[in-house]
């Protein structure tokens, strides 16, 4: 498979544990270019866990991981595996641009400088060029009004907006959002959902970790629910809401969780 067709990550028989916890038992994913690819399961499945190992914050203990059909080395095994190159997990990084939960702006920078701070200090790129892509980022989450104002100064959803045109700011190949509303009160959360429907509706490639149904629905390709660790069920977002096959799936959705 070239790089050109290969999907942006790929995720093979995948475990993670802590010490005697095993978090992860044997997971797959994969996100084709252009897809979005939620993530849902109930507090403790496994769903920021496999997140964070897609773009290594977290060491996995076995399994494959292939970014654009380039295999993450490896040195060590079990609990002491880790990349063996870190030229190459800082390029799978800064192309795997994270949305977290908490915004994790830097309060001491303007909104503007938080978007610029990445690209100008790990990409090395001109800051005119820089700050031109930032200001259009921050336009198209809709907060271009807020450039020069300090994060304590937005509410929560403006905030997360920012973060996200701090992602974007990166031309990552990817976006992964973990839980990217669930801090946000109802209203402030509609603000990031659409923005992220926007986004899916542009074709970016993404992985979201949420725990908005209507969300996955309304904006994945693929569907893929944990339990415990493993893929309990996965699909097209249609049959999956509209005729689940697992019981411990039918039960999360009736549950509203």
């Amino acid at each position: 498979m070239t790089a050109p067709t290969a999907p942006v990550l790929q995720i093979r028989n995948l475990h993670k544990s802590y010490d005697q916890l095993e978090v992860l038992k044997g997971v797959d994913l994969t996100a084709p270019r252009g897809h979005v690819i939620s993530l849902i399961g109930s507090s403790g499945s496994g769903k920021s866990t496999l997140l964070r190992c897609c773009n290594l914050l977290e060491n996995s203990q076995a399994g494959d991981i292939l970014f654009e059909g380039e295999p993450v080395t490896w040195r060590g095994e079990g609990r002491h595996r880790e990349p063996a190159d870190r030229q190459q997990v800082l390029r799978i990084r800064t192309n795997l641009s994270m949305v977290f939960q908490q915004f994790n702006l830097w309060s001491h920078m303007t909104i503007l400088q938080n978007v610029m701070e990445a690209p100008l200090t790990v990409l090395g790129r001109p800051r005119a060029e820089v700050e031109e892509k930032a200001r259009g980022y921050l336009a198209k989450v809709g907060i271009a009004d807020k450039a020069d104002a300090w994060p304590s100064q937005l509410s929560g959803g403006q905030q997360q907006r920012a973060a996200i045109a701090r992602a974007l700011c990166m031309e990552p190949r990817a976006l992964l959002f973990d839980e990217p509303t669930s801090a946000l009160d109802p209203e402030l959360e509609q603000e990031v959902v659409r923005v992220i429907k926007a986004l899916a509706d542009e074709g970016r490639t993404m992985i979201i970790v949420t725990h908005d149904m209507k969300m996955a629905a309304d904006c994945s390709d693929h569907v893929i629910f944990l339990h415990q660790g493993r893929i309990e069920e996965q699909g097209d977002p249609a049959t999956l809401f509209g005729n689940p096959q697992s019981a411990r799936l039918r039960a999360f959705l009736s549950a509203g969780t």
